[in-house]
């Protein structure tokens, strides 16, 4: 009786349960960063000897095809039930049914590496956040978590491996809060999930990590008319965003009814890459793309640089290969923002930085994860013009988005889009019945 006195008074302050809850999760981040952190490094050497291997070999390109059906069939075999990649973290966190399958680690790791190794056009975020998802949920069964608790551990393990795969670990506890739902933030996880970002970048950057150093040195004055150009950069960034997204849905759209065997999928998309790539004369839309995205903040890039990246990505992603969409959508942001300075009275260095997040704004409806991320990269001085276009192109890329399965928790606008709840691939349909 005297006992359970003691724990009355003890918890009559919030602050003890505050504190045990603080500890609970720091234990839990740091396993989790510790792991999710090594593996993020290993994948990112990984990819950076693929990367040179494949530029030092160029005839492996040629084997494109054969890439593609391995990656294809892998999935096919052992990768049913996780072949939805990140929409598959969203449809659990919304409507759980099961642990996600471990599987999922292996496979999109090396399907992504196999995919940079033979010449496809993709990114590293997708596979991250993925290995950092299915990571997580792995301690869900293992220390029994709660529902609420694995919705939890579920965006620690995204923040985790946004975080650390690119030394943004800011970024990457707002981008897991904000990704799930479209308008809202999830706050009842911001401690476990900035803690997991910062464990993660930290146990990856010990192994010797190296991320790339962007610079925005020359900054315009904030005037009115720079503020009404920085949203028309805004508008046209957003746009783009949007033809990102509807194009890489559009692919894979394509593939799955007209190719009824999937492992069939990337082998023909990989022929047409292949011969695309040989025709096109330059590697610089394959891969990463980090190379021309550095030349985009001091060189004058072709202007039809972006469009070229989008198209191959798209495709890329549409049949079946593996990697992310992040670090592309980089390389059309910045070459677009590169671009505009034909126009827009801005210095080309700052069109390029506040395109390099914009565009991911826009693709990924995280405005406000972008912004803190440019403020990262670049230095709090572009912060004003990097927050006008992260925002200006969330609300002009509409409601689409490279992850079909956010739900719209709050529309961007009551003039277009009234109702609220419904998945993005819902919208289309919504509107055809209409």
């Amino acid at each position: 009786m005297k006992a359970n006195r003691i724990k009355s008074f003890l918890f009559s302050f919030e602050q003890i349960p505050s504190f045990l809850y603080l500890l609970k999760w720091i234990l839990i981040c740091l396993t989790l960063g510790v792991i999710v952190g090594s593996i993020s490094a290993f994948f990112l050497l990984s990819l950076e000897w693929a990367t040179h291997w494949r530029e030092s070999h160029l005839w492996i390109i040629a084997l494109l095809p054969v890439g593609g059906f391995i990656i294809g069939l892998s999935y096919h075999l052992y990768g049913n039930s996780v072949v939805k990649g990140n929409n598959l973290l969203l449809e659990e966190f919304h409507t759980p049914k099961k642990i996600i399958p471990f599987r999922m680690v292996p496979l999109v790791l090396f399907g992504t590496i196999l995919t940079h190794l033979f010449g496809g056009s993709a990114g590293r975020e997708g596979t991250a956040v993925q290995i950092g998802g299915a990571i997580a949920d792995r301690f869900t069964k293992v220390l029994k978590l709660s529902k609420r608790d694995r919705k939890i551990i579920l965006i620690a393990g995204i923040s985790a491996g946004f975080a650390s795969v690119f030394g943004t670990p800011l970024a990457g506890g707002i981008f897991a809060l904000e990704v799930l739902v479209l308008g809202r933030l999830r706050l009842d996880a911001i401690i476990p999930s900035f803690m997991a970002a910062v464990f993660a970048d930290y146990f990856c950057s010990i192994w010797n990590i190296s991320h790339t150093q962007y610079h925005i040195d020359a900054i315009a004055e904030m005037t009115p008319v720079n503020v009404l150009w920085s949203l028309l950069a805004g508008i046209i960034f957003g746009l783009v965003a949007m033809l990102f997204s509807k194009s890489t849905h559009f692919w894979s759209n394509l593939f799955k009814n007209n190719v009824n065997y999937p492992p069939l999928r990337p082998v023909i998309g990989g022929t047409i890459l292949a011969i695309a790539i040989y025709f096109v004369g330059t590697t610089k839309y394959i891969g990463l793309g980090i190379p021309t995205i550095v030349d985009a903040f001091n060189v004058n890039l072709n202007s039809y640089d972006f469009l070229l990246k989008l198209v191959f990505t798209s495709f890329t992603l549409g049949a079946g290969f593996k990697g992310g969409e992040v670090t592309p959508l980089f390389f059309i942001g910045a070459a677009l923002g590169n671009v505009l300075v034909w126009f827009i009275p801005l210095p080309m260095e700052l069109l390029a930085g506040m395109g390099f997040v914009a565009v991911f704004a826009g693709a990924t409806n995280t405005p406000i994860a972008c912004t803190i991320m440019g403020i990262e990269l670049f230095g709090i001085e572009p912060g004003v013009f990097i927050a006008l276009a992260c925002c200006t192109a969330y609300l002009f890329s509409g409601h689409s988005g490279v992850y079909s399965s956010q739900i719209i928790g709050s529309p961007k606008h009551h003039l277009f889009l009234r109702e609220k709840g419904l998945h993005l691939s819902e919208i289309k349909n919504k509107r055809t019945k209409k």
